[in-house]
């Protein structure tokens, strides 16, 4: 009796154990291969998933498929993901872009007149190790990780998880569970060519696709019973499908991971194969049709899927997006050739301080805007309860860079720029740049700068400019010591400046210096007195500036201002009629964005001299455009090259810009002017303008820069001109 007792307890037993097991759901694991843009399938696939009530145990993915795994482990929702792709700017994941406000004032200047940069050492070119350092990504993925920023073990993010890199010295894969989840993410990513390697620990890592491009056998590892993988990988093109560098690479590549996926393929319980033929590894512009395709896919077995759920959708809660964090410590590694100031001078931001993304974004676009460091990561330790910035910086083997531009105008004529750049040359810090400018008039330009971030920083700076033009008086004022209509002038101003400066709140520079100045104004086409001024001048000077318009060619917003007052102190005197004299002068404008492509940019300027008599070699001269403005030279619509002179002047200006297509630009401009000998003593400054001037115009940016046709005329005069600019201006 005790025995069948027992006996029907075993089986009582057993049974309820039995009947457990056949009614527990199985854990889910979920593989997202590589592909580039094309991985933004993986989204709306994920988008089923949850309507389908599939709960999601392990995920792992590679490359692309790393990043949306990654972002969906640490909390997101599909929906969520899908709303912060289809936002992201697809120009930017491609390429390092860096606003021009996050660039100091050097450095706007270099990415304004060189057309191409490449390094240069040991007396030989080379080219850069990849196309992007894709710090945008890696910002975006550390922003949107914030809330498991402090995790180093990815199996304690919300749904564990592993992805998949390649050490690019051993070419063996790396399996990354564990360390700073951005870093990880990115070096499954980096594509090779397109994304520099990253590197972690002694390794330095590439697109994980090179090796594993599908990571089963990882998930399964994790304890998966069910795996849905999802594959985005192309299949191998034909000789007419494969066009460029990339498609010859993807090619390779794809040999050795179609081989694999028939195998891989096979231990995938539910496999996805989303129908993305026609897009390729960038075609992020077209996010969101590939999100649907995606979505598309998984809805096909949308039954199956709901075999495995939990019988009603998923909502997973909403990570909050952050946009601040408090700052307690700033700990930087890697610096050798810079000082920590320098770094943080470029951060904009102190320890002890609550700063914002956007502001530690562009802190960090500040430092990968002047070319010194080849590694750009950072991540966020707890210490003692309060966050510590951890900057891991590796500094650029490279030091010397050859730079070239193109230019064409109707005052310099054809030009050809070449430029050679050391930085750390005798200091830390500082920057070495000369550029010798061949062409029609021969010209060059010397800088020796020395960089302190917050504190104060200091340079030299010398210039050669020359040109010969066939000059027309047109206003009263105009070249009064010629006393004729026109002549053939050939200028040169040699010019040498020393200078302390300081930036503040960013985007302000402030400085002052000493200057010695020749200038020679002579013509061959006058027999009486050919030579008008040949004469040294030494001046003492002082600036302000503000820049944060988002481009200098064709702005869409911003505001700029620029002051300066300079004293003329000691001269030579080769006219006879040199005494001590000032002049003022300044430039204020904005440009706002009024309906899409549509803009419109307001501008005025004011220049006087004080003092006793100035020299009309300093004079303000008006007319002509597409030129870089030197001394007192300045545009102006409908009057050709120097048409218009004075000690003193003030301008308007107004122009609305038609951005039509992407980078071609359609512009409308009007300005208007006062020019003239003491205009603020006479009253006539502020009086009605006696000069106007009108341009329409038609504009392409290109790699070169600007290309420009402006043609523009004059109520007053009723003469038409016509002006091409090609390049940047220098």
């Amino acid at each position: 009796m005790k025995k069948l007792i027992l006996l029907l307890l075993s089986l009582s037993i057993f049974g309820t154990v039995w009947a457990q097991e056949k009614t527990a759901k199985p854990k889910v694991g979920v593989v997202l291969s590589g592909g580039g843009a094309k991985g933004l399938a993986h989204i709306g696939v994920l988008k089923v998933l949850e309507e389908a009530g599939v709960e999601i145990s392990y995920i792992g993915g590679t490359s692309m498929g790393a990043i949306v795994g990654g972002l969906y482990a640490s909390g997101y929702s599909a929906k969520q993901l899908d709303s912060i792709f289809t936002t992201l700017d697809a120009d930017a994941m491609l390429g390092d872009f860096t606003p021009r406000d996050s660039k100091n004032f050097f450095e706007k200047r270099n990415d304004e007149i060189y057309a191409l940069t490449l390094p240069f050492d040991n007396f030989r070119i080379g080219f850069p190790r990849a196309f992007s350092k894709g710090l945008y990504n890696y910002n975006t993925i550390a922003r949107l990780t914030n809330n498991v920023r402090h995790l180093r073990d990815f199996n304690k993010l919300p749904i564990p998880f592993v992805c998949i890199a390649t050490d690019i010295e051993t070419g063996k894969e790396v399996v990354l569970r564990e360390g700073v989840l951005p870093d990880a993410i990115l070096a499954s990513a980096a594509f090779p060519s397109l994304y520099t390697p990253v590197e972690i620990g002694e390794r330095l890592l590439i697109d994980g696709g090179v090796t594993n491009n599908y990571p089963i056998e990882e998930v399964k590892a994790m304890g998966a019973d069910v795996v849905i993988g999802v594959d985005v990988q192309d299949p191998l093109k034909t000789r007419e499908q494969i066009n460029g560098a990339t498609g010859v690479l993807l090619q390779i590549n794809n040999y050795q991971m179609i081989q694999k996926m028939e195998a891989k393929r096979k231990e995938t319980d539910i496999y996805i194969k989303p129908d993305i033929l026609g897009f390729t590894v960038i075609s992020f512009d077209e996010g969101r049709t590939i999100i649907d395709k995606g979505e598309e896919a998984a809805r096909k077995i949308m039954d199956t899927l709901k075999a495995l759920g939990v019988g009603h959708s998923i909502e997973r809660p909403k990570v909050e997006i952050k946009d601040s964090l408090c700052v307690d410590q700033v700990r930087i590694s890697g610096l050798h050739k810079f000082t920590r100031s320098y770094v943080l001078g470029k951060l904009n931001f102190k320890p002890g301080s609550k700063i914002s993304y956007k502001d530690l974004d562009q802190g960090i676009t500040s430092l990968n805007a002047t070319q010194n460091f080849t590694s750009i990561t950072y991540n966020f330790q707890e210490e003692n309860g309060a966050d510590t910035f951890r900057l891991a910086l590796t500094e650029s083997p490279i030091s010397s860079f050859i730079k070239f531009g193109l230019h064409y105008d109707g005052l310099y004529k054809s030009a050809v720029l070449v430029n050679y750049t050391h930085k750390n040359l005798l200091l830390r810090n500082d920057v070495l740049s000369v550029d010798a400018i061949l062409g029609d008039n021969f010209r060059y330009n010397f800088d020796y700068y020395i960089d302190n971030g917050f504190h104060i920083s200091y340079g030299l700076h010398s210039y050669l400019s020359t040109f010969n033009k066939n000059v027309r008086q047109v206003s009263d004022g105009g070249f009064k010591l010629l006393g004729v209509d026109a002549v053939n002038i050939d200028f040169t101003d040699w010019t040498n400046q020393v200078y302390l400066q300081t930036i503040f709140a960013h985007r302000f520079l402030i400085g002052g210096g000493l200057e010695y100045k020749h200038i020679k104004v002579q013509s061959e086409t006058i027999d009486i007195e050919p030579v008008f001024d040949n004469s040294d001048y030494l001046s003492a000077y002082g600036y302000v500036k503000f820049d944060s318009y988002d481009d200098k060619y064709f702005p869409k917003e911003g505001w700029f201002f620029s002051g300066e007052g300079k004293s003329y102190l000691v001269s030579s005197d080769y006219t006879g009629g040199f005494d001590q004299f000032s002049i003022i002068k300044g430039e204020l404008s904005t440009v706002k964005r009024i309906y899409k492509g549509l803009t419109i940019e307001a501008q005025s300027e004011m220049g006087f001299a004080l003092g006793n008599e100035s020299v009309p070699t300093f004079d303000f001269i008006l007319g002509g455009y597409g030129y870089q403005m030197t001394n007192n030279f300045r545009h102006f619509y409908g009057y050709d090259f120097f048409s218009m002179s004075g000690n003193s002047y003030i301008k308007g200006a107004l122009t609305l810009d038609w951005e039509f297509y992407k980078r071609y630009h359609l512009n409308f401009a009007g300005n208007f002017a006062n020019v003239g000998t003491n205009l603020l003593d006479e009253g006539d400054m502020f009086s009605l303008p006696s000069y106007t001037g009108y341009a329409f115009g038609v504009g392409m940016e290109t790699i070169i820069g600007p290309i420009e046709i402006k043609h523009s005329w004059s109520p007053e005069t009723t003469d038409h001109y016509t002006w091409v600019s090609v390049g940047f201006w220098f």
